[in-house]
Formats: structure tokens, C-alpha cells, sequence
């Protein structure tokens, strides 16, 4: 790169618009911690499944037609007769699920190293943002095959909002474009889930406006001691990202080529049917944590509360973890929760894919009781009685022992 900047024309250039100088600051010479490992690589991956999303995406909407009388034929004609349709519908239906896939670790990642703490509560935040606009551009995706869960799932989920009082049902109607799920809901989500990715590129550029503000933060939770801690970007970390993208462009393979209806549900290769309710309507697995939390409360408003709760929550965790220390490494105590709290979403992810009765409503009840004590009761108490091991002087200094 700076052998290209050092060319007269590019200097030039660059002096009346700095792209190449600003992509050489933050792409090559970023100066980055010494000690990072692979679970600082889901960040890119995320950049990566995001991109393949939208450009799968652009083209499949050339081909679809957003009214229910067509919508599930348009998806049909894509998958036998638009040429390797087939390939572009399984990549952006698989590539949501490992979109997911890497944001839910990229987030574990940063509960374990206490990447929410100050001086980056506004990252985490951010973070947050992104999760919340995947979750509502998955949700208007999953509607449009215009398949039986398609549709249950739109009545279902948009059915929550009537919960709220006085505004509840005005919302309703307005997300339907009328008196029931039909072709005005199938328009209304297709524009916005055609729309909603631009506004993710938007917060995701904010995101690493912060992280570059910022830094990076380490495994070893610790701040920077000076220019030993520290070494740029390129080649190192883009070595190493290009490595954990060909892992899961691998993995990502396998899904597409072997097992393209894994993660996808058989009632939505069946066109929409208002007149037949499915035996059991699921979201996506990326959604059955939340929606577990949604059922194990008996009240339509508290559940809808309660679910909506237990994402807020994560936007206190800066103020509700009293430690001082960032990283789990070097707190005993705290990293037995941590894996616990894992364990608790397994369970309401089992929960939320099972039928509401019998043993998975009290199991459901139990890890949504556990969720909320963990983040409200639990990590306040650990930040104050726990005793957490000594931190090292620099990052430097454990990298060079070894």
C-alpha cells in the first residue's frame, strides 16, 4: 500500500479525496494488540456473511414477486428455472443461519472478556443495534417464501404487539396493511427487508468508527502500556482473518451442498393456507431462546415484556457487572457462570422448539428465571465478593514469556 502511495498520480488523488490513505491508517497500519486470538475473528466473519447476504439478496430480488398469490411459485421458478437459483436461495437462507451463527459467538466473546466495559460501552451498544436490525430483517425475510410457517409465523409474532396497551392494536393493523396477515403485509416486509441490510452497513461503519476510537480490546482485558503492546494489523490479523475465513467458507460449504434444509422447517414447502393451522409453529433456531422466554410466562404482556427484557438487559451489562477486571481469564469465579449462562440458552433454545406442555413449560419457566437472576442478581454479587487473580504488567509481557 505504500508503495502505491507513494506513486505521484495516487498522491494526487489522494490529496483531494484521502480514501487510500485512510484504507492504509485502518486496514494495514492499525495498530493492533499483540495477543489476540481466534475468537477476536467472528467480527470480520460477521463483515463477511453480511456482504454475501446482501449480494445474494440484490439478485434473488430480481426474481421474486412480493404478492401472495405469486410469492410462492416466484420461489419455486427461482429454485428450477433461474439459473443456479438453487444456489443463490440456499446461500442467503443458510447464510442468515451462519450470520447468527458468528454474531452469537462474536457477543460471547465479548460477555467473557467484559469487551462492554468502559471505555466501550458505546461499542457494545452499537453491537447491540446491529443484533436487534438482524433479528427484524430475518424475521420479514423468513415471511417472504409465503410457505404455512411463513405465514403462521408473521400471525403469530406480529400478533404480540396487540399486547400493548392502547397503541398495541393500531400497530398491529398498520404492520398488516389491514385486518390480517395478506398481500399488504407480504409488500410492507419485502421493502424492509430489502432496506433494513443498508441500514445494518450504516451501524456496522458507527460500530468500527468505535472500535478504531476505542481500540481493540484483549484476552487479557488490560490496556495498552505502550508500542511493545501493539503490532499493526497487516500482515498479522490479515493473515489470520483469511485463515478463519476459509474455515468458514468450509463449513459454510458443507451446509449449502449437503444439508441445505437443515436449519429450515418442511411446513414451509407448503404454500400459505389461512384456513390450516400448523400443529406447531417455530421460528428459526437463531429466535427459540427468546421466544422459549416469550411462552414461559403465562401473561401475553409479561411475555412480550419479558422477551423484550431479556435483549434490553444486555444494553445495562456495563453498569450491572460490578468488577473491576474485564477478562473471565482472570476471574474464577465469574467463568463458571459465564459457561452456565451458555448452558441456560442451550436449554431455552430446547425449550422454544418443543410444544408449550408438559416438561419443557416448567423447564422453560426455570431457565427464564435463571436468565434474568444471572444478569440482575448474580454479576453484581460476583463483581463485589469475588477475588479475581493478579493481571500482568503489559500485554507484551505474557506473549514474550512464552
Amino acid at each position: 500500500m505504500q508503495a502505491l502511495l507513494n506513486n505521484g498520480f495516487v498522491r494526487w488523488f489522494d490529496n483531494r479525496l484521502p480514501v487510500l490513505s485512510w484504507a492504509n491508517h485502518h486496514l494495514m497500519e492499525y495498530p493492533t494488540p499483540r495477543n489476540l486470538n481466534y475468537a477476536w475473528n467472528f467480527g470480520s466473519l460477521a463483515g463477511l456473511a453480511l456482504v454475501l447476504q446482501i449480494v445474494t439478496g440484490i439478485v434473488l430480488a430480481m426474481h421474486y414477486t412480493p404478492h401472495a398469490d405469486m410469492a410462492f411459485d416466484s420461489v419455486e421458478r427461482i429454485m428450477r428455472d433461474v439459473n443456479y437459483g438453487w444456489l443463490l436461495r440456499y446461500m442467503h437462507a443458510n447464510g442468515a443461519s451462519f450470520f447468527f451463527i458468528v454474531v452469537y459467538i462474536h457477543i460471547a466473546r465479548g460477555l467473557y472478556y467484559g469487551s462492554y466495559k468502559a471505555p466501550r460501552e458505546v461499542l457494545w451498544w452499537l453491537g447491540l443495534v446491529i443484533l436487534l436490525l438482524m433479528m427484524a430483517t430475518a424475521f420479514m425475510g423468513y415471511v417472504l417464501p409465503w410457505g404455512q410457517m411463513s405465514f403462521w409465523g408473521a400471525t403469530v409474532i406480529t400478533n404480540l404487539f396487540s399486547a400493548i396497551p392502547v397503541i398495541g392494536e393500531p400497530i398491529v393493523q398498520w404492520l398488516w396493511g389491514g385486518f390480517a396477515v395478506g398481500n399488504a403485509t407480504l409488500n410492507r416486509f419485502f421493502s424492509l427487508h430489502f432496506l433494513l441490510p443498508f441500514v445494518v452497513v450504516g451501524v456496522v461503519v458507527l460500530h468500527l468508527w468505535a472500535l478504531h476510537h476505542k481500540k481493540s480490546n484483549n484476552p487479557l482485558g488490560i490496556d495498552y502500556k505502550g508500542p511493545q503492546d501493539f503490532i499493526t494489523f497487516h500482515p498479522y490479523y490479515t493473515i489470520k482473518d483469511a485463515f478463519g475465513a476459509g474455515v468458514f467458507l468450509i463449513l459454510f460449504a458443507t451446509f449449502l451442498f449437503y444439508a441445505p434444509n437443515y436449519m429450515g422447517h418442511p411446513d414451509n414447502y407448503i404454500p400459505a393456507d389461512p384456513l390450516v393451522t400448523p400443529a406447531h409453529i417455530v421460528p428459526e433456531w437463531y429466535f427459540l431462546p427468546f421466544y422459549a422466554i416469550l411462552r414461559a410466562i403465562p401473561d401475553k404482556l409479561g411475555g412480550v415484556l419479558a422477551m423484550g427484557a431479556s435483549i434490553f438487559i444486555l444494553f445495562l451489562l456495563p453498569w450491572l457487572d460490578t468488577s473491576r477486571i474485564r477478562s473471565a481469564t482472570f476471574r474464577p469465579v465469574f467463568k463458571w457462570f459465564f459457561w452456565l449462562l451458555l448452558v441456560d440458552l442451550v436449554v431455552l433454545g430446547f425449550c422454544g422448539a418443543n410444544p408449550p406442555e408438559g416438561f419443557w413449560v416448567p423447564l422453560s419457566q426455570v431457565a427464564t428465571v435463571y436468565y434474568f437472576l444471572h444478569f440482575l442478581i448474580l454479576l453484581p454479587l460476583i463483581g463485589w465478593f469475588e477475588r479475581p487473580r493478579p493481571l500482568p504488567d503489559s500485554i507484551a509481557k505474557p506473549v514474550l514469556k512464552a
